[in-house]
């Protein structure tokens, strides 16, 4: 990990690069399913309806560099499901391998905690196994993987699905 790395609350001057994180990974990566790239309003929306829900929008700042960020929202929209959250951690392209995704992960797991929450899931693109083993490091369990739920790049996609049970 690198020392230099601070996990901290996004404020709405990181979302510029909040949203470069984000549209790399939309053209050049299946870890978000999204095809159309987002600009600052929509970022700045974003932000603004998770903070206003009380949920934590964190960003990894590394020599004054956004090198990730990292939230959780509603897994569901329904009463019974407010106990549970899924949440997604991007880094940028040229941080990655450094421990800054773990960082990230481990900081929202505690905010998670600290909300008195109860599960977090991961929705993981199957082939992404880098992702899926830093999860169960986290200690999340696979709980199943949907066949072909999603398109990218011309070709279906399977969903492994993940949860971590945060309260004991």
């Amino acid at each position: 990990m690198n020392e230099t790395t601070t996990i901290r609350d996004a404020i709405q001057a990181d979302l510029p690069e909040v949203a470069a994180i984000y549209n790399h990974a939309v053209e050049h990566t299946t870890a978000i399913w999204n095809e159309t790239t987002v600009d600052l309003a929509n970022r700045i929306d974003w932000f603004n309806a998770r903070t206003m829900r009380g949920f934590p929008v964190l960003v990894a700042e590394m020599s004054g560099k956004v090198a990730g960020y990292a939230s959780y929202g509603d897994w569901r929209a329904f009463d019974g499901y407010r106990h549970t959250v899924e949440h997604s951690v991007y880094v940028d392209k040229d941080c990655r391998g450094q421990g800054i995704g773990k960082m990230l992960m481990l900081a929202l797991i505690e905010r998670a905690k600290s909300s008195s929450l109860h599960v977090m899931i991961a929705g993981i693109e199957a082939g992404n196994l880098a992702s899926i083993q830093l999860h169960e490091k986290l200690g999340f369990k696979a709980v199943g993987t949907f066949h072909e739920v999603g398109i990218k790049f011309g070709r279906w996609l399977d969903l492994t699905c993940m949860e971590l049970r945060l309260a004991d």
